[in-house]
């Protein structure tokens, strides 16, 4: 199987390729596990909970947190683990969370498909949006607090950063 998390984090054309682990409407969350080479079973979402669109991350990128830059693609379709999707940043939810006794920045990029309609982001998405993902680690040991929101310039420089770094510690 591929190694997801070591695809090009762009494409030739400059979009940033979003690997899809969760679909949209799934009631437990997928991750893709490089030593496996297998997308599997992470957890159950509380009760009624359902993501709302699809999941996943941006490959050939480090967040702080030693994962992939979190993506969340911001579309009506329904993909599949293993889709990749080319996009572009629409926007940025600045995260602190704890877990585990540590704190740390976990912020998460919205994208929008490279080729799609523009994305406004209204506030009463942005608040659903931030609702589900303190819910979502409900009953986990992690604890979430939203920071704020930046927009498109802001994302795409997260993006950037994220692929530097692990660049950098690709080359190590």
């Amino acid at each position: 199987m591929t190694d997801f998390s070591q695809l090009p984090a762009r494409g030739p054309d400059g979009a940033t390729h979003v690997v899809v682990e969760t679909p949209r409407g799934m009631t437990s969350k997928v991750k893709f596990d490089p030593k496996l080479g297998a997308f599997r079973f992470s957890r159950s979402l509380k009760l009624g909970l359902r993501y709302p669109y699809d999941w996943g991350f941006v490959p050939g990128t480090l967040a702080p947190d030693g994962d992939p830059l979190d993506a969340m693609i911001l579309y009506d379709m329904t993909g599949f683990p293993g889709l990749v999707v080319p996009c572009r940043a629409v926007g940025l939810i600045e995260i602190d969370q704890e877990e585990r006794g540590r704190r740390f920045r976990n912020d998460r990029v919205l994208f929008a498909p490279a080729k799609g309609a523009e994305v406004t982001l209204e506030e009463n998405e942005r608040r659903s949006i931030e609702r589900f993902f303190c819910d979502a680690v409900a009953d986990t040991e992690k604890f979430l607090h939203v920071l704020g929101w930046r927009g498109a310039e802001v994302a795409e420089a997260e993006v950037e950063r994220c692929c530097n770094r692990f660049r950098k510690q690709a080359a190590e």
